[in-house]
């Protein structure tokens, strides 16, 4: 047996990022007394989801990996622990900007980071405005407890997500993200879309996913508002989900897993053994029938 237990955290975000980031140590905190190893903090914790508008003054918020407020927190929170934290934050790199998730290790190690690869842009959601396409390629990370692969929000809608981590290794996957109502549509709830696409994710692969989303209202800066669903979830290895919060509450979750069980589980299951890569040319085209070769 190789166990390891993770957790998914929610919670609301106000206008002080000081606030916010005590808050979200509190979560770890809890979590970790009540033994998670592993813990993910929601998308983008140290302030509102700013993307709800196109506001010039919002790019102020970035900073660089080195400059980071939260980053630099949770470093020695993680050590003392003896946790593992995906941290989510706004990435000023040079002229710049990236929605990155950073690893922190349970020694407080820095492990890297991954910038988010697939940016949307809808209303209420216009993160084409503030952040570039990724440029890191899909990671995982070996850390004390597990090997992880970590995708961010818009990220979880793309199957090619999960399953480029899942054949680099990952033995759990992570999502943070931001989610909730519609802004050009109210009676629109894309909640149990969002659930179920992932743990399809987790079927497909065999392997347990963790998403961690933000509560509450938030009021944009034209008149629109978005009311986040929470609804975070952890699911096994088959896709069912064992832990998920509600719509509202502060609130952690736990599970664990037996890494060493699930590998045998992948290895008889056979997926991984009966892909057929050569028969997936189309997956590298747009239109399905053009690969673009660059010049």
């Amino acid at each position: 047996m190789r166990n390891v237990t993770v957790a998914a955290t929610q919670m609301a975000c106000g206008d002080n990022a000081a606030e916010n980031i005590a808050r979200a140590e509190k979560l770890v905190r809890a979590a970790a007394a009540q033994g998670a190893q592993i813990i993910l903090i929601q998308e983008l914790f140290e302030t509102p989801y700013f993307c709800q508008d196109q506001i010039h003054a919002c790019f102020g918020l970035a900073k660089s990996l080195e400059e980071n407020a939260a980053v630099e927190h949770f470093a020695p929170i993680a050590k003392e622990l003896g946790v593992v934290l995906p941290v989510s934050v706004f990435e000023r790199a040079g002229q710049s900007f990236f929605n990155t998730v950073v690893i922190l290790d349970a020694d407080g190690a820095n492990l890297g980071y991954y910038r988010k690869s697939h940016i949307p842009d809808g209303p209420g959601y216009s993160e084409k405005f503030y952040f570039s396409p990724g440029d890191t390629g899909f990671k995982v990370w070996d850390t004390k407890y597990a090997r992880i692969g970590v995708g961010i929000c818009w990220d979880q809608w793309f199957p090619e997500t999960a399953r480029a981590m899942a054949l680099m290794g990952a033995e759990l996957l992570f999502f943070p993200t931001a989610i909730g109502s519609e802004p050009q549509d109210s009676k629109l709830d894309s909640s149990g879309h969002w659930q179920r696409t992932m743990q399809g994710h987790a079927a497909a692969n065999l392997t347990p996913l963790v998403a961690s989303n933000r509560v509450g209202t938030e009021q944009g800066a034209r008149g629109t508002a978005i009311t986040f669903y929470g609804s975070s979830f952890i699911a096994d290895h088959t896709g069912a989900k064992i832990a998920e919060a509600d719509r509202v509450a502060e609130t952690f979750l736990t599970a664990t897993f037996d890494l060493e069980s699930l590998a045998q589980t992948r290895a008889s299951w056979g997926v991984f053994r009966d892909r057929r890569p050569e028969l997936y040319t189309p997956l590298l085209t747009l239109d399905g029938r053009h690969i673009h070769n660059a010049r």
